[in-house]
């Protein structure tokens, strides 16, 4: 098989920011976020052509036309948010399904998944090779960590690594308290002004320049865990 070099990036959060960070107007491009097609799907608003295939053939072909954004850095999609009532349970199950499908076509996908629990419950992808856990300094995050954890284990949710990084806020005596867990701490997210500005202007991240204090800061906590990983740094 052969495999895409750029990733597969996969919005698992319900404030679907990262389309914006990333410059992309996923409604101008007409690409709908899962959540849409399954309505879509559920009212009976689909093309008639699809109204005579079964429900996984159905949210495979919706998700790979209407739903999967591709450019030549990255392709991506949205899961969005539930709008309807119901029970929801057959079509995510189809759609793990068909996400762990799409994901073996590319060498690594990222998922960008909320800061609370619930998320992985949804079990979009059962096998990971690395979590990477954003943390603020409170206790708050340092419970998350064993919840998340605790959870993965017994949903069933397998990774090779749990990463945590620091965002800008840490000062150095929560670092070295951090830094002392022996739980694969990676470092610190600079602050950036740059980054701010480029977040309330909605100019997207790509631009930002070479020496941005978080770019440089990420690039060095990604050499930390991706070596040899083929992940160009």
């Amino acid at each position: 098989m052969c495999l895409n070099s750029h990733p597969l990036l996969i919005d698992a959060d319900s404030d679907m920011s990262l389309a914006d960070m990333l410059g992309v107007d996923l409604q101008k491009e007409r690409i709908k976020t899962i959540s849409e097609a399954l309505f879509d799907i559920q009212k009976e608003q689909t093309d008639k052509e699809l109204k005579s295939i079964s429900l996984p053939e159905k949210i495979e072909y919706l998700i790979n036309t209407s739903c999967l954004y591709e450019s030549e850095k990255f392709d991506m999609m949205s899961l969005g948010v539930k709008w309807t009532q119901g029970c929801y349970c057959m079509p995510n199950n189809i759609l793990r399904e068909v996400v762990s499908k799409m994901a073996m076509s590319y060498t690594y996908t990222i998922i960008d998944s909320p800061g609370g629990l619930e998320h992985i419950n949804r079990r979009i992808v059962s096998q990971v090779q690395d979590v990477f856990v954003i943390l603020d300094p409170s206790r708050k995050a340092l419970n998350n960590v064993e919840r998340i954890k605790k959870i993965a284990s017994e949903i069933g949710i397998h990774y090779d690594n749990l990463y945590l990084i620091a965002n800008h806020k840490f000062d150095e005596e929560k670092e070295k308290y951090f830094k002392s867990m022996g739980e694969g701490y990676l470092g610190r997210i600079e602050y950036d002004a740059k980054l701010e500005e480029y977040t309330w202007k909605g100019r997207s991240l790509f631009e930002l320049p070479k020496d941005s204090p978080a770019l440089c800061s990420v690039r060095e906590i990604l050499k930390g865990s991706l070596k040899g990983s083929g992940l160009a740094i």
